[in-house]
């Protein structure tokens, strides 16, 4: 009898085992079809669903969370916001990818951003209560304020760079008018010659001409796109030229020598500001060390001497 309940039980899980890989074998063969199912209807969808697949990650998932923010941002700034960000926008040049829109909502990201680096810091560093509270209202405000910081800093770079071409595009300028070009074939050669946001500001000018736009309300624009006091004067002193007849080469001389002779007086205020700049780095950092090299013996000396 124990022989036959041993036998019936092995026949009992012998026939459970069969059943079980049975089943597992046709769940994976089901899985399978369904993996190659999904595949073949991708591989047939219309293209409208595989693009929106095939976007990358900025598209999908980081533009709907700026448009998410973006009211938010619009809620928290100014009335006047977009056109302060759209002038400064013009000052910087205009960087690939940034609009209005997406400045007012990396404005809100940055914000929580810096809140949540703020707090962070604020636990690791543990300090008091109070500056505690100075940390993470420090990081709310650099984060909301950073990308108009940064707008700002690349306005100032593009108005140096503009700075410091100036003279010699007005110099080339000049050259290819005397030689016989016309001030546009001669601002047209100044834009292939020469590189950096000036030469990309005559090219944008140039292109405003060709599409019907007046050679004054041309250059006029290019000033306002930039707060340089030496471009703006130039452009008037064109402007005027052209209004009153007056030969262009002649007035292009008079700017080249102009512009030349502010580029030298700035370079000599410049070094005229080099003493007084010095002078924190020289009372903080060199006498110190100047004062422990030459004292630092004769204090050793004397020291001895008294505890003899």
């Amino acid at each position: 009898m124990v022989m036959l309940f041993v036998l019936g039980l092995l026949l009992v899980g012998t026939s459970l085992l069969l059943l079980s890989m049975a089943t597992r074998s046709e769940a994976e063969t089901t899985g399978i079809n369904k993996s190659l199912a999904v595949l073949e209807a991708m591989s047939m969808a219309p293209s409208e669903l595989t693009d929106d697949m095939e976007k990358p990650f900025a598209d999908r998932v980081l533009d709907p969370l700026l448009r998410r923010f973006l009211g938010i941002g619009r809620r928290l700034s100014g009335a006047d916001t977009g056109d302060r960000i759209r002038r400064r926008l013009e000052l910087a040049g205009n960087p690939p990818g940034w609009t209005v829109d997406r400045v007012v909502s990396m404005k809100v990201v940055a914000a929580i951003a810096g809140f949540i680096l703020g707090s962070l810091f604020a636990l690791v560093i543990s300090p008091g209560f109070t500056i505690q509270i100075l940390m993470v209202v420090g990081g709310l405000l650099v984060g909301f304020y950073g990308p108009n910081l940064y707008l700002y800093q690349q306005s100032y770079d593009r108005e140096e760079k503009i700075q410091r071409s100036l003279a010699d595009a007005i110099d080339l300028l000049t050259i290819s008018v005397e030689s016989g070009l016309g001030f546009d074939a001669a601002l047209q050669q100044v834009s292939r010659n020469t590189t950096g946001p000036l030469a990309e500001e005559f090219a944008r000018a140039l292109r405003e001409m060709q599409i019907g736009q007046g050679r004054t309300e041309a250059m006029r624009a290019l000033s306002e796109r930039t707060n340089l006091a030496d471009l703006k004067s130039f452009v008037s002193a064109l402007v005027q030229a052209d209004s009153f007849g007056i030969p262009i080469g002649q007035v292009l001389r008079v700017q080249s020598a102009e512009m030349r002779v502010k580029r030298r007086q700035r370079a000599e205020e410049k070094a005229q500001q080099v003493p007084v700049k010095i002078t924190i780095p020289l009372i903080f950092c060199i006498l110190p060390t100047l004062f422990l090299a030459v004292m630092g013996p004769a204090a050793i000396s004397i020291m001895d001497n008294f505890a003899k």
